[in-house]
């Protein structure tokens, strides 16, 4: 599936901005480059990230859109106010990313999910879908084919009961090492994975009272599959072009979530490469080629969606 991307010149890199703001008395942390007037690429990260996860990607989009990478709340840069100072749900997230970008000014934009991005993104697209120009989903789940038993069944086990067992093999998936495994798995060669990632990611939700805001979060995912037939309808509903990029070895959401979006939207353009959950890390420029021959495609240059 998809279309040719060779005998493109590689973009020049864009000039990054790393800047705050503040949104119902939250700061939040987010990069921006390109020309605020292009069509705006809003980059939604994942679990256990942060824009940081962007870091190449802005850049290299930004010589012809407008891309904005913020950090979730509790996340990389941004505030991570305790469990007990704020109510961490998807719906609160979406909330603080729908005010972020009222700030900013922007009411059109294309996304890019990844991971938790998803569930925040779905929901910005379903209270509001005119707004959404395109998306793009790197292992961003929105079906439940894709869903790897063996990550997920401690953590549907903690959705059921949550008991000093489920809640101990939750707090496994903070460590290091299970950070590390996220990176790596599915990677054939493992040097292509800068390390500073996983070490990155760990320090910050190391700090002190993170664990119970990722217990919150990995709690509140359970309300995420039962929005996903109204997310569906909205599919079929607006023909939305999608592009699902996804590492046929991620062992968290498998390559069945990806090729599941042409249920509902059987133009999605669908394409499985090599390489893990976090697949900007070791196959960069393949997927940074599909993303600008589809968003030249598929959205015009006044940011809306093309013909």
């Amino acid at each position: 599936m998809g279309h040719s991307t060779q005998n493109k010149e590689a973009p020049p890199m864009s000039a990054v901005h790393h800047r705050y703001a503040t949104v119902d008395g939250h700061r939040l942390f987010y990069r921006e480059a390109g020309d605020p007037a292009a069509p705006t690429l809003l980059l939604l990260h994942g679990f256990p990230t942060s824009s940081h996860m962007f870091r190449r990607l802005v850049p290299a989009l930004a010589d012809r859109w407008h891309v904005i990478a913020p950090d979730h709340l509790g996340f990389g840069l941004s505030d991570a106010p305790g469990a007990e100072e704020f109510d961490y749900t998807f719906d609160g997230l979406t909330a603080l990313t729908a005010g972020l970008l009222e700030q900013l000014g922007v009411d059109r934009y294309s996304i890019y999910v990844q991971d938790y991005g998803a569930p925040i993104g779905w929901r910005l697209a379903l209270a509001n879908p005119e707004a959404i120009t395109a998306i793009i989903t790197q292992s961003g789940n929105g079906y439940d084919a894709g869903f790897v038993e063996s990550f997920w069944k401690p953590v549907w086990a903690y959705h059921s009961q949550q008991t000093p067992e489920t809640e101990a093999a939750m707090r496994e998936a903070l460590s290091l090492e299970a950070i590390r495994w996220q990176y790596v798995t599915g990677v054939a060669d493992e040097s292509l994975v800068d390390p500073e990632n996983w070490y990155h990611d760990h320090a910050l939700v190391s700090r002190p009272g993170n664990d119970a805001v990722q217990l919150k979060l990995f709690l509140d995912y359970a309300t995420n599959s039962p929005l996903y037939p109204r997310l569906h309808e909205y599919f079929r509903a607006s023909r939305v072009r999608l592009l699902a990029v996804w590492g046929r070895g991620d062992e968290i959401f498998g390559p069945d979530g990806a090729r599941a979006f042409a249920d509902d939207l059987p133009d999605a353009e669908i394409h499985l490469l090599d390489g893990g959950h976090f697949l900007l890390e070791s196959a960069f420029d393949e997927v940074t080629a599909l993303i600008r021959d589809f968003l030249d495609r598929r959205v015009s240059m006044s940011g809306t969606a093309a013909p």
